[in-house]
């Protein structure tokens, strides 16, 4: 969660906002001000048309990231989980396997993009 200052020039006639979040591994889910955006994001590119939830000046930005599911069995294996939240007869990973890259990566921007 972030609030980001939005400048007023931004709103010109024929604008569209645009958030971009750049590299994300693998679902996000966007809300501005309160407002869901864009659906479930999953497949590049991760981007949604902020045009009609953003506002001049302050906006609060959420962004929710879901974490690939072999990392979480990866935690669930390490000697300092105190719970675990999978359980799984097949173990095709270790508390040794290295974790999968995950997470929002970006870089994370809003761009204005005038419509013709």
């Amino acid at each position: 969660t972030k609030d980001i200052e939005v400048p007023p020039e931004w709103f010109r006639r024929g604008a569209k906002l645009v958030l971009d979040l750049g590299k994300v591994k693998d679902l996000a889910e966007v809300s501005v001000n309160g407002q869901s955006v864009g659906g479930i994001l999953w497949k590049p590119p991760f981007e949604a048309d902020v045009t009609g939830a953003l506002k001049p000046g302050t906006n609060r930005l959420e962004i929710k990231i879901t974490n690939l599911w072999p990392n979480r069995i990866i935690g669930d294996q390490q000697p300092d989980a105190t719970k675990k939240y999978t359980f799984l007869d097949y173990r095709p990973f270790t508390k040794d396997s290295p974790l999968l890259e995950s997470g929002l990566l970006g870089p994370v921007r809003v761009s204005v993009v005038t419509m013709k």
